[in-house]
């Protein structure tokens, strides 16, 4: 499965966060610690610099080739200092029938709306879904569903279920939209009596928020496939992991941040520690959603558990 970061407070350089650390999101596509399969199906970024022109709209970086031999992707990390970062490494099942292609690698992000999507998981017998999704999902966004992922249907879903998408929303609007996005997907494995596990792990921003969701379908259910057919991902819950700090970076050889969350000024969330020290790192709960804004000076983070 895929493996993604989230970041939000202070700038930070891009290349602290994608290259440098002992397992940076770049190292974690062929080095992953807590997921024993590579992720070699593409790499994307949204990444908001406050100090750019025209600071609301993020830079945006996508590409099918190995992150790890970009040297584009290198050069634009050691210039760039953003403010909040959704990244993305895809990994995808081996298999013939996947689709690898720039239309289906993560974040997502549709025009017109500022929230942007990435997705850790695999939907079981997601093409059968389909059909029951799309009649909660609105037209201008089932538009723009390009590619062939569970991922950008899931997007979409959220979008849908959001009073006000092209705005930025608050706590308890983007907990309510995830709740009834998950309602929905739920519903339609019930219809089609789906009880396979099912992995959803969900990272969206906005440039001054973030949220994190870890989250199984029937985690440990594999009643209607052979179990030893079942995806990997769905065989441990899926991790993800967030720490509080300031001033992230390499102090005394140690990729960590300074301070202490009672000082914090920045948050990373993150499929798995960036760092060989985890002791300052938090392990999201089965079942957790978080969410995180930063309010003078400070990110304030909420975290609940999901039904």
């Amino acid at each position: 499965m895929c493996r993604a970061l989230a970041y939000l407070g202070e700038p930070v350089l891009l290349d602290n966060l994608l290259f440098q650390p002992d397992s940076a999101l770049v190292r974690q596509s062929y080095m992953p610690k807590m997921l024993h399969m590579l992720n070699l199906a593409g790499f994307g970024l949204r990444a908001w610099d406050p100090a750019s022109a025209d600071p609301g709209r993020p830079y945006s970086y996508y590409s099918q080739s190995l992150p790890v031999f970009d040297r584009n992707l290198q050069n634009l990390a050691q210039k760039i200092r953003p403010a909040c970062v959704l990244a993305h490494v895809r990994g995808v099942a081996y298999s013939s029938r996947v689709e690898i292609s720039l239309q289906n690698v993560h974040p997502f992000h549709f025009a017109g709306v500022p929230l942007v999507m990435a997705h850790n998981g695999d939907l079981a017998r997601f093409a059968e879904m389909k059909p029951l999704l799309a009649p909660h999902v609105r037209p201008e966004y089932a538009a723009q569903i390009h590619g062939t992922t569970d991922s950008e249907w899931i997007y979409a879903l959220l979008l849908s279920q959001l009073a006000t998408p092209e705005s930025s929303s608050n706590e308890e609007e983007l907990f309510t939209a995830i709740e009834a996005t998950l309602d929905i997907l739920r519903e339609a494995r019930a219809r089609l009596g789906i009880s396979s596990s099912s992995s959803v792990n969900l990272f969206v921003a906005n440039g001054r928020q973030l949220a994190a969701v870890r989250y199984c379908f029937d985690f440990g259910c594999y009643r209607t496939e052979d179990p030893a057919k079942v995806h990997e991902a769905n065989l441990t819950f899926l991790s993800l992991w967030y720490t509080l700090g300031r001033d992230y970076a390499l102090h005394e050889g140690e990729w960590r941040m300074t301070g202490g969350a009672e000082h914090a000024d920045s948050i990373i969330v993150a499929s798995e520690p960036l760092t060989r020290d985890t002791s300052a790192w938090v392990e999201l709960p089965e079942y957790g959603a978080l969410f995180a804004e930063i309010r003078e000076g400070r990110p304030r983070v909420a975290v609940r558990l999901l039904e």
